[in-house]
């Protein structure tokens, strides 16, 4: 049905008449928009998001096609979208920034400008939780210091900042635990014996309560394998050139069923080839998505079954 000009009545989407210019495509779900992130945001009206979730671009040395601002000159830069996110949001609503590292130009040293970026924000949005995304899939680099000096290690982390419009944004831990430990799981069947860790935490009997899984920590381990994925090879089939940086649908599939409900509204303002779009409609969330370049668009509507003009 891609590319179909007449939407049924039982897929009328919720979210294209939000904005005022038209979506450059929208599924049953959600609608994407090409164009200014920051020109766009002012059509979404005050206090109807309820998760904004993106993976800006990052201020590294090496400019890609997508765009990077400068390391001296990022956090400024975003602070411009901040406002906008800060109107928008709900006042439960959460934001989640995935933003990696960068090397300072000919040195092996780190920047400093995701954490400084961090603070500016701080100031307006409450840091609710860091997370980190541990890709072990993560090729060794910045080659000159890993693999040719050998005087570092890889660079396999990247922070993601989970921030908030106020302290208690909505979220729930219940809905994404993880399986027991096999060790934890024979705790439960077999009991355990009430008292106090050498650490001095008291473990009491609710100890063994079968509360279904385990809760998550905040480091995230996602491998970002997709060199077999439907996304990159319909991009083939189809003579499109596929986003360079693309981040695995669990990360923000984790987010969006920790932080939203069924039906609530999903942003991602950089979406390139529209993961979080695709994660949203994946778990029924409503979704908006913007990107500036037509030809990332134009791939991310491969992922998606049904997609009308």
């Amino acid at each position: 049905m891609k590319g179909n000009n007449c939407l049924p009545i039982e897929v009328q989407n919720p979210i294209r008449n939000i904005i005022q210019m038209g979506p450059f495509y929208y599924t049953p779900f959600g609608a994407a928009y090409l164009g200014d992130s920051i020109k766009i945001l002012k059509d979404i009206p005050d206090s109807s998001v309820n998760l904004i979730m993106t993976s800006p671009p990052y201020a590294l040395v090496f400019k890609k096609e997508y765009g990077n601002v400068d390391a001296d000159k990022y956090v400024e830069w975003f602070m411009k979208f901040a406002k906008e996110f800060k109107r928008i949001l709900k006042d439960d609503g959460s934001l989640v920034i995935d933003i990696g590292g960068a090397w300072n130009k000919g040195e092996p040293t780190r920047s400093l400008y995701h954490f400084e970026l961090l603070i500016a924000l701080s100031k307006q949005f409450p840091l609710a939780q860091e997370f980190y995304w541990y890709n072990p899939a993560k090729l060794p680099s910045p080659a000159e210091w890993v693999t040719v000096r050998r005087i570092r290690v890889k660079d396999a982390v990247e922070t993601v900042w989970w921030m908030s419009k106020t302290p208690y944004p909505k979220a729930d831990n219940r809905k994404v635990l993880r399986p027991y430990s096999k060790d934890m799981q024979r705790l439960i069947d077999n009991g355990y014996k009430a008292k106090k860790r050498p650490s001095g935490h008291n473990i009491t009997t609710k100890f063994r309560n079968n509360h279904n899984g385990s809760i998550p920590p905040n480091l995230l381990q996602i491998g970002n394998t997709d060199s077999s994925s439907d996304y990159l090879k319909l991009c083939k089939e189809n003579n499109i050139k596929p986003h360079p940086a693309r981040f695995p649908k669990e990360l923000p599939t984790f987010f969006i069923e920790f932080l939203t409900d069924a039906n609530d509204l999903v942003l991602d303002p950089f979406c390139g080839s529209n993961v979080t779009g695709f994660a949203a409609e994946t778990n029924k969330r409503k979704w908006i998505g913007i990107e500036l370049l037509e030809d990332y668009l134009k791939g991310s509507e491969l992922r998606f079954p049904r997609v009308f003009k």
